[in-house]
């Protein structure tokens, strides 16, 4: 029994389950110093793991890490992701939305710059917000110190019409703001979208950039590899939306049969995708077309 990741999954159902430790530590009839030992990877009886798995109202495979975990709130979901990326060696995406670890910090300036708008301009919910907001931009800080101090590879698979939306609507495309922030978002992408194309020219050790052709599949997937580990993730939370307004269920799961199937549609889309200075000259012509 892996006991670290255990804990990391007791903590992400427990965050959200919604419940308070000191909730869920009375309910078991621990500390909430146990809980919170527990969650950092103490030995855990099995006879506890099946309390909490009652009592978080889900199957005790999934704490252990054997099945499906679902995650219905989105700052829920990307911390989840920063835990895995923590002992992650390789990031495998399939479409979707530009990979975040690639970004530049302006690309977090201007996301904070329009989250902290819309928070100002919510009257009473101003707080609501803003809290989440700022938890949000936190666990993206903590994803990018993690990447830098690791440096996992990633190979990213993009597709023509996710970076033309991101062209055209800019950083936080889905959050209203005003005309001036408006602008500078959509600056702010145009130059994180011309830095991929450079990334897709030089072809670093470590990062791998390929642009789909004409077809592109129906859902954007990512897979998270380790030494011990691999975990698929299919997320529809995205960093365009305001976090209070999305509603969804993210998956991740560890299963061998979903990984394999994911891995093989990944390689074929791979062979067939764009890259090096082809995919950079494509992606130009998309900068070029949006500054039209």
């Amino acid at each position: 029994m892996r006991f670290t990741e255990i804990g990391q999954q007791l903590r992400q159902y427990r965050l959200e389950s919604g419940l308070r430790a000191e909730e869920i530590a009375a309910r078991l009839g621990v500390s909430r110093a146990a809980l919170y030992r527990y969650e950092k990877g103490e030995v855990i009886k099995l006879d506890t793991i099946k309390r909490l798995a009652e009592l978080l109202k889900i199957s005790p495979l999934s704490l252990l890490g054997i099945g499906v975990e679902y995650v219905s709130r989105a700052t829920v979901y990307f911390d989840r992701i920063r835990v895995i990326e923590e002992s992650t060696d390789q990031i495998l995406q399939v479409a979707g939305q530009p990979p975040y670890l690639v970004t530049s910090d302006a690309f977090d300036s201007a996301l904070a710059e329009v989250l902290a708008e819309a928070a100002d301009a919510a009257g009473p919910e101003r707080s609501t917000l803003r809290a989440q907001s700022d938890q949000l931009l936190g666990i993206l800080q903590g994803r990018k110190k993690v990447y830098q101090a690791r440096r996992p590879s990633i190979i990213a698979i993009l597709t023509v019409s996710a970076l033309q939306r991101f062209l055209e609507g800019g950083v936080g495309a889905a959050v209203a703001v005003s005309d001036r922030a408006r602008a500078q978002a959509r600056a702010v992408a145009m130059a994180e979208v011309e830095n991929i194309a450079a990334l897709m020219e030089a072809e670093p050790i470590g990062v791998q950039l390929g642009l789909m052709g004409a077809s592109e599949p129906n859902g954007a997937f990512r897979i998270l590899r380790s030494r011990e580990r691999a975990y698929l993730a299919i997320n529809p939370f995205r960093l365009d939306v305001h976090p209070t307004s999305q509603t969804g269920v993210a998956m991740i799961t560890g299963a061998d049969e979903a990984l394999a199937t994911h891995q093989k549609v990944a390689e074929a889309l791979w062979r067939d995708a764009l890259k090096g200075g082809a995919a950079a000259a494509r992606v130009r012509e998309l900068v070029r077309a949006a500054r039209g």
